[in-house]
């Protein structure tokens, strides 16, 4: 029986015949509009906007400073076997005294000499005031300096963490007396020198002794506050008095930093460059690409290579632990005030927020200031910029780099070369090849940049940075 107009099944079949043109058969006669290739691996890189970028003719930049005598702490290195911690030997020579000195049977003589203590958090180690007859490595542990301040309360002057030492002026001092109370603020373990099995060791070895004696007698050239050696002036003097002769010695062999490279070889293949350029061409979309990696990886070395890098190169007495963990305000305030005109801080994007959560507990808030056209977080007045480059340990823990810049400041100063040949930016060029005998067109990209620090204190690091949440965070 023929089916009736109106009924359901008659609209169902008229529901599915198509009455007009579909999409996807219309899309064949359009043109799609596209974007650039994106990179998700494009960060802000402040570091490498923040740093004033000189010009190096010579691929050299020698940094001329006065000559300094004083010899700032530095950190030495552990072998653990289970519980067992010892000294690598060669490390002993980061103790002023011993600073320069080489001789590996002396030093390994000495090494053995060190006797491992265990201290519970708010045990002392030493006592203020009483004579300094040991040399402390802190192999592991946090130990809290303290002094009595004016009101007769305590005072704590700095925090000691791993790698750090105290105690070795009692090598060339053996009649000094300690300055501060050390005291454990965690579980603590620490190796200890004492002074009688040093003089054991010295008395074997005459040329650790001679070495020792010659540390002793620079210690007695005066110099400033800053180390250097002292410039005599004569002020205030009346009448015909004799003035002091001076001169303002440098340093016998500044240290000297070369540019360094980052390099790739961009390969297209030439049915690609020529046939398929519109509407972008892919060449240049190519080498924007491979360049944004270039910067990528600059801007990681600038903050990590072991040579030149800022985590590398920040001086020991420039180097501050966090008190509790966390990065907390009075960290912050204590990094800034180790020099003068600070001008960013640098950390993790996970400092920053540990950072955050501390000012929150306080009920503080952190302002910002406008840079770069960017309205970015600051603390004081000055910008805290993220920066992804500055690792994070598996434990959790991370740095906060503070750096003054410009050459005119005495501050960290960015280094390339301008000018060279088949250049597309300042400092990275792009250089052509040739083509192989499989029509793939080759270019080199390379990069060339430094960086190197004009003082000591142009650049701090906060270190031993708790960037994990706890529990009553």
């Amino acid at each position: 029986m023929p089916l009736e107009t109106g009924t359901p099944g008659a609209e169902a079949g008229q529901e599915r015949e198509q009455r007009s043109l579909g999409t996807a058969a219309a899309r064949n006669l359009a043109t799609t509009t596209k974007s650039a290739p994106q990179m998700q691996g494009i960060s802000s890189r402040w570091l490498t906007r923040m740093l004033p970028w000189v010009n190096v003719p010579g691929a050299t930049y020698r940094v001329n400073r006065r000559l300094s005598y004083t010899l700032g702490d530095g950190r030495v290195s552990f072998v653990k076997t289970g519980a067992r911690v010892q000294v690598v030997p060669a490390e002993l020579g980061e103790l002023p005294p011993l600073r320069g000195f080489a001789d590996p049977d002396a030093l390994g003589a000495l090494a053995e000499k060190f006797v491992q203590q265990v201290f519970e958090p708010g045990q002392v180690v030493v006592h203020a005031g009483r004579r300094a007859d040991h040399v402390y490595l802190v192999a592991h542990g946090k130990v809290e300096k303290i002094a009595e301040g004016p009101y007769r309360d305590e005072a704590v002057l700095g925090l000691l963490a791993d790698g750090d030492t105290f105690g070795g002026q009692a090598l060339a001092e053996p009649d000094g007396k300690w300055e501060f109370t050390a005291r454990a603020a965690t579980a603590t373990t620490v190796l200890a020198l004492p002074l009688t099995a040093y003089r054991a060791v010295a008395d074997r070895y005459e040329a650790l002794r001679a070495h020792v004696e010659v540390f002793r007698s620079s210690g007695r050239r005066r110099v400033n506050r800053a180390g250097e050696a002292e410039i005599e002036v004569s002020s205030g003097h009346v009448g015909e008095a004799a003035l002091p002769q001076t001169f303002a010695d440098y340093e016998p062999a500044p240290r000297e930093y070369e540019l360094s490279v980052a390099q790739t070889v961009l390969r297209v293949h030439s049915r690609v460059a020529d046939l398929y350029n519109q509407p972008m061409n892919q060449t240049e979309q190519q080498l924007r690409l491979t360049i944004e990696a270039l910067r990528e990886r600059q801007e990681h070395e600038l903050v990590n290579n072991p040579d030149f890098g800022l985590l590398h190169n920040a001086d020991y007495e420039q180097r501050i632990s966090t008190y509790s963990g966390p990065p907390t305000p009075d960290d912050l305030d204590e990094l800034l005030a180790m020099r003068r005109s600070t001008r960013c801080f640098l950390a993790h994007p996970r400092a920053i927020a540990a950072f955050g959560r501390e000012c929150n507990k306080r009920g503080l808030y952190f302002g910002g200031v406008d840079l770069h056209d960017h309205h970015v977080p600051a603390w004081r007045g000055v910008p805290l910029l993220p920066c992804g480059k500055i690792p994070v340990s598996k434990q959790g823990t991370s740095s906060i780099i503070a750096m003054r810049t410009g050459e005119d400041d005495q501050g960290v100063i960015g280094l390339y070369q301008r000018g060279i040949p088949d250049e597309v930016e300042p400092g990275l060029n792009v250089r052509f090849m040739g083509i192989d005998d499989k029509a793939i067109i080759s270019y080199l990209v390379s990069a060339y940049y430094s960086a190197a620090v004009l003082v000591p204190d142009a650049l701090g690091v906060l270190e031993n940075v708790e960037t994990a949440r706890t529990n009553g965070s």
